[in-house]
């Protein structure tokens, strides 16, 4: 036993002595916010990165397309082609008219308020895009169900104008608010205005206040008054629906819009607004007949200035012959034509002296057919060809007061008859054309050599068409243009001269006026027999089949022509006054050539000339 415990007392002496295991308390957990930051930290560089990657597509889709702003004030237009009426009146544009450039100090005060008024009274305030009108046109669409505002600003409206085009999408709204943007920092509000004044579409062809105000008004920019300006401050919105010359009515309405909106804004007061409106008065609308006489002449222009690019084209036609023929002729239609069975007609005024083109109506309405009648439609004269072989005659030796018989007449199998005419056996050769008596007509073209000399007759005063090389020459059976046949007979107003029609007095392009010389009158028939055959053309309004053309107080002569089943009614005369004569033409019938209800020459066309003379006395 003592062995024993000696023995383990050795062993415990001999092993390390190992401290008592005290318990210590759970240690506490790192703390996790850093992990957390730092994963929040790292979302959001990512969504950063892709966000940007995203911005810069989405960019990159808006603007890939975008044009170039180093040059914001470069157009790209179509060459135009002005028209202008003898007074300087603009008749027809083609391609895009740019009026001369006007700076905002040289306008009027009132155009500049009127445009800021009713489309951008905050233009002085914003940056180009208004955040405060976008909410404000939103509620008012809102309100209503319907889209009755925008909210583009008009240096939104400017970057639209010179950059990019009418496509209506989110993607173009984008681009626009970034060019205005753009624009707003590179211009000052002033220069902003003064662009926009002279780059915006007006309607009409015109771009810019001064091309619109000439197209208008007749006046330049700088002497709008205050109903003007309104006017042309209102026309941006909608320039067709509100133009002043095809639509007068929505024209006058917009301007007494922007007229109480300038009251609104102060920039003018309610009695300077009722003053306004009470001067409003727009010049009468013109005639759409300008059109077949400026497509004539643009026609003329562009074969024999090909090279040319803007061009003003000072052309012959008097806007009172102008007028007064269209509105009588349409008139006329209006009122007998459903009687007469007709729906067409054509008048074309021309100068005797000279073969100037006053005035050119080629058909009913233009809108509705451009084809001209007057130089393109070819018919049978009838008895309106007979002063061309008449004066062939004279011409030969004969004079007005020779016989000629009146008697019945057959040449083969043809026999040509009279109407109502009663035969005398022998009358003068005057009372024979004032009377339109054929029988005699077909001897008085024997007298002038026959066919042969008549057609010859025909060519020396311009007639080209092919004659028919019958005796029914005689009765006007050749097919003409109502332009040449009137030019023939300026030959026997003017002394024997024979004109060639022409519309254009002078072709101004890029400020030098242009080498277009027209022929020029040719002495083809005596001065005599061109007497002559003047008072006999007297004769026939003053006697005979053209009575109705008379006019108290007036020299009018001038010849009838019916063709076979009424086909077509002419009445071709001219009128003297001092030293100015015209000769004015004028057709009626059907284009298809379905007969009329005894429509004469010497009834409406006679009654048409006559009233025409009338309004322009």
């Amino acid at each position: 036993m003592p062995h024993a415990l000696a023995e383990k007392s050795r062993r415990e002496a001999a092993s390390p002595r190992v401290p008592p295991r005290v318990e210590s308390p759970p240690a506490r957990p790192a703390p996790r916010h850093p992990r957390l930051i730092w994963r929040l930290l790292r979302l959001g560089i990512i969504a950063a990165i892709w966000g940007s990657l995203a911005l810069a597509a989405i960019t990159l889709w808006f603007t890939h397309d975008m044009p170039r702003v180093d040059a914001p004030l470069a157009q790209i237009r179509r060459p135009a082609a002005a028209v202008l009426a003898a007074d300087s009146t603009l008749l027809a544009m083609q391609g895009d008219m740019f009026g001369e450039v006007i700076r905002l100090r040289d306008m009027p005060t009132h155009l500049p308020a009127a445009l800021i008024a009713i489309e951008d009274r905050r233009f002085r305030q914003h940056f180009g895009v208004d955040p405060v009108g976008v909410i404000r046109a939103l509620w008012q669409n809102v309100t209503a169900g319907e889209v009755v505002q925008g909210g583009s600003t008009l240096t939104q409206q400017l970057a639209k104008n010179l950059f990019l085009s009418p496509e209506r999408s989110a993607r173009r709204k984008v681009q626009e608010a970034l060019l205005a943007i753009w624009l707003e920092r590179r211009f000052s509000k002033d220069e902003l205005l003064e662009i926009y004044l002279n780059r915006v579409y007006l309607g009409g062809g015109a771009y810019g206040v001064e091309a619109g105000a000439r197209l208008f008004f007749g006046v330049p920019a700088r002497r709008l008054s205050l109903w003007q300006s309104a006017m042309l401050a209102g026309l941006p919105q909608a320039p067709s629906r509100t133009n002043p010359r095809t639509n007068p009515a929505a024209a006058i309405a917009r301007a007494q819009e922007v007229l109480r909106a300038m009251v609104e804004t102060g920039a003018i007061t309610e009695a300077q607004r009722a003053q306004a409106e009470a001067e409003t008065n727009l010049p009468p609308r013109p005639g759409t007949g300008g059109g077949w006489f400026s497509d004539w002449v643009m026609e003329s222009v562009a074969q024999r200035l090909p090279e040319l690019r803007d061009v003003a084209i000072h052309s012959t036609l008097e806007p009172r012959w102008q007028n007064a023929a269209e509105t009588r002729l349409r008139a006329m239609i209006e009122r007998e034509g459903l009687r007469g069975n007709f729906s067409q007609g054509a008048v074309v005024v021309l100068e005797a002296r000279s073969g100037a083109v006053r005035a050119m109506v080629g058909g009913r309405d233009y809108r509705q057919s451009p084809f001209n009648r007057v130089v393109d439609g070819r018919r049978q004269p009838g008895s309106a060809f007979k002063p061309i072989y008449y004066l062939a005659a004279l011409e030969r030796g004969a004079s007005p007061s020779d016989m000629v018989s009146d008697l019945p007449l057959h040449r083969g199998g043809w026999s040509p008859g009279n109407g109502q005419w009663r035969a005398r056996g022998e009358i003068s050769l005057e009372e024979a054309l004032a009377q339109s008596v054929n029988t005699a007509a077909v001897r008085v073209m024997d007298l002038a050599g026959g066919q042969q000399g008549a057609r010859a007759m025909a060519a020396r005063l311009g007639i080209t068409a092919a004659l028919p090389g019958n005796a029914s020459l005689a009765l006007g059976t050749g097919e003409v243009t109502l332009l040449e046949l009137s030019a023939a007979y300026a030959a026997m107003v003017n002394g024997g001269r024979r004109v060639v029609p022409f519309g254009i007095r002078q072709v101004i392009s890029e400020g030098r006026a242009q080498p277009l010389a027209h022929a020029q009158p040719q002495q083809v028939v005596g001065e005599a027999e061109a007497a002559a055959m003047r008072r006999m053309l007297m004769a026939v309004v003053a006697r005979g089949s053209g009575r109705a053309a008379a006019l108290p107080g007036m020299t009018v002569g001038g010849k009838t022509g019916t063709t076979q089943d009424y086909r077509d009614a002419w009445f071709v005369g001219f009128v003297l006054n001092g030293e100015t004569a015209m000769v004015i033409g004028i057709w009626l019938g059907n284009d298809r050539g379905e007969p009329m209800e005894e429509v004469r020459g010497g009834t409406l066309p006679a009654r048409l000339f006559r009233e025409i003379l009338e309004a322009t006395r």
